[in-house]
């Protein structure tokens, strides 16, 4: 099984679903002359051509709302954002036309659209370039949130994101794309809304997602060496939420950590929270914890930044005061 970087599984994903299916197409800023911001789209536009592979003004407004009107039509675009901190100027676009035009016209359109590109913090671009902004799509019905924290998971959840038919918001952490794991080659799908235990363990479960669960399992490899047994589940899909693999191991460990990048208030953790303590409260031998980002601003220091973030020593951190 090949070894592929994070960038290079995406990429793979796009070329496997644009040679399959010659509805499928690419646009937003830099995607085709200059390879993408993040060299995700590299070699396509030589690939499909300027047909297929579209370089955009810098109007995310302007080009999402192209695109959804695209996919109504029959096309299958996949929008690349530059950053999803630059959705919010699509956020019309998105939630009030990709997300409603099926359930509005009852059945009669659809849009099958991926919107993707590069989220959260820890590179010192800034407030207004650091969101992690799932929790914000997944308040929306219509839209589904995918979330990949590995490259394997990267190209078989866009490839699934590309086939289906609802709109589909893939946010890649930024931090992820240089990352090198196996990847299955050729016809690798994922199934979208099934959560992935990366680790298994008996003393208490984190429930993560995206950058998040690579510093889960570093804290859980630190603490192995103090006789701490942690499960580490990866939701993979924010939207739907596969909340009967958090509950199997939440009856098995009784502790629950919850570890994400968004900011504390109304983050996905609280609703994650929220269904355990509800369906799941005499299984619990104490409190669910929960471990997000500080609630400020992201600063350009890098030393403030990474501690703002739900870094490996405040998990470890977490985990003993839940095991406490």
């Amino acid at each position: 099984m090949p070894t592929l970087t994070y960038r290079e599984a995406l990429n793979q994903a796009l070329s496997e679903e644009m040679e399959r299916d010659d509805r499928v197409m690419l646009m937003g800023e830099e995607v085709a002359e200059y390879d993408g911001a993040y060299k995700v789209s590299q070699g396509l536009l030589k690939k499909f051509g300027p047909k297929r592979v579209v370089d955009t003004p810098i109007s995310e407004s302007g080009f999402s709302g192209l695109a959804i009107g695209a996919a109504m039509y029959g096309l299958r675009p996949v929008v690349e954002f530059m950053t999803w901190s630059f959705s919010l100027v699509a956020y019309d676009q998105i939630i009030n036309n990709a997300a409603q035009v099926r359930y509005m016209s009852g059945g009669q359109l659809s849009v099958p659209i991926v919107f993707r590109g590069s989220s959260g913090g820890g590179l010192q671009v800034g407030a207004t370039h650091s969101h992690t902004p799932e929790n914000w799509y997944a308040n929306v019905p219509g839209l589904t949130v995918i979330t990949p924290a590995f490259p394997d998971d990267a190209k078989g959840l866009l490839k699934s994101a590309i086939r289906s038919n609802n709109p589909v918001c893939f946010l890649e952490n930024e931090k992820l794309y240089g990352y090198k794991d196996e990847v299955p080659e050729g016809e690798y799908l994922t199934e979208i809304g099934k959560a992935r235990v990366c680790r298994e363990g008996g003393d208490l479960t984190i429930v993560s997602n995206s950058g998040s669960t690579h510093r889960a399992l570093n804290a859980a490899k630190q603490l192995e060496a103090e006789g701490i047994s942690v499960e580490v589940i990866d939701l993979r899909t924010v939207k739907p939420l596969d909340f009967a693999t958090i509950a199997d191991s939440v009856v098995k460990t009784n502790r629950v950590l919850i570890v994400e990048e968004n900011k504390p208030f109304a983050g996905w953790g609280a609703q994650v929270a929220y269904q355990i303590q509800r369906e799941l409260f005499d299984d619990l031998d104490a409190p669910i914890h929960r471990l997000t980002s500080l609630d400020v601003p992201q600063p350009y220091s890098g030393k403030l930044e990474q501690a703002i973030l739900p870094n490996e020593e405040r998990v470890i951190a977490a985990v003993r005061e839940a095991l406490a």
